[in-house]
């Protein structure tokens, strides 16, 4: 799928690989419709609108949840995209739900404010999966997946996720391919979970420069000796590295201890496309 080396794709091809596997995901689970969060970020723009190509605008929904402190650029690119795609749209504002939660505790930490609100909007989102009969689509990119940059079921949550296997620069590409509207490709990326927070300032490194280190560590195996000698910092290898295995617990299933001679994720997978045949 690539063109040459590195991260370019396809992406007319990614397109019309995405949208068929949204079809066949949804469809064989006996869904017909979908729901997500749109944030104003360009993953969940990303998604919403191969989501509405994939099941039509009139069989998805995109839910706008704001906290008070949220910025107002983000909710009007999230508009942006309703408007673009004519997908239906809902406004759940979490504050209420957030500011209970830690309603008489101490003095919470933005880590521990921000996994809140992470967890309080997937909150909303499966409420409204019970309520309607919608699958809930995820939006978190093999970036932020491999860092583990996201809250576990939180914003890393879903049923079926159409861009986990794209890096967030694949995932401009994308965007571009698809012509989402340039405020939201331009903008610094932002999880918006509080005032001036910005993406690559939390991590300490770009997109762009760590995506590249990424793809020679996963895609092309390359070891440590290889990567330092073609010119990179040793301690941000060693960091992202960290990153990668400390967070392997974010991209799995619950550990089941093993006691029985067939335990459920271990040595019994029951596949999904055996429908109800034994």
């Amino acid at each position: 799928m690539a063109i040459g080396n590195g991260l370019d794709l396809n992406y007319a091809l990614v397109e019309e690989m995405l949208v068929t596997f949204l079809q066949n995901e949804i469809r064989k689970f006996g869904f017909t419709s979908a729901v997500l969060g749109l944030s104003g970020g360009i993953d969940s723009a990303v998604v919403c609108e191969l989501a509405s190509r994939a099941l039509g605008p009139e069989n998805v929904l995109a839910v706008m949840m704001p906290y008070r402190s949220s910025s107002q650029a983000s909710i009007d690119h999230a508009r942006l995209m309703v408007d673009k795609t004519g997908v239906n749209a809902e406004v759940a504002d979490i504050s209420a739900v957030v500011d209970a939660f830690f309603s008489g505790r101490q003095e919470a930490s933005r880590l521990r404010k921000g996994n809140i609100m992470a967890r309080s909007r997937m909150l909303f989102l499966y409420d409204i999966s019970a309520r309607d009969g919608r699958l809930v689509i995820g939006t978190s990119n093999k970036t932020e997946l491999l860092l583990g940059y996201g809250t576990l079921f939180g914003d890393m949550a879903s049923a079926i996720n159409p861009v986990g296997d794209l890096y967030k620069t694949q995932l401009w590409g994308l965007a571009r391919h698809l012509d989402i509207p340039d405020e939201l490709v331009s903008k610094p990326p932002s999880a918006d979970l509080w005032e001036g927070q910005c993406d690559e300032e939390d991590l300490g490194f770009s997109y762009q420069e760590v995506d590249d280190l990424l793809y020679m560590m996963l895609e092309k195996r390359l070891d440590r000796a290889t990567i330092i000698g073609l010119g990179w910092d040793s301690s941000l290898y060693d960091r992202v590295r960290t990153m990668v295995i400390r967070n392997q617990y974010k991209r799995m299933m619950p550990v089941i201890a093993k006691i029985s001679s067939r335990t459920p994720g271990i040595d019994f997978r029951y596949a999904r496309d055996w429908q109800a045949t034994v």
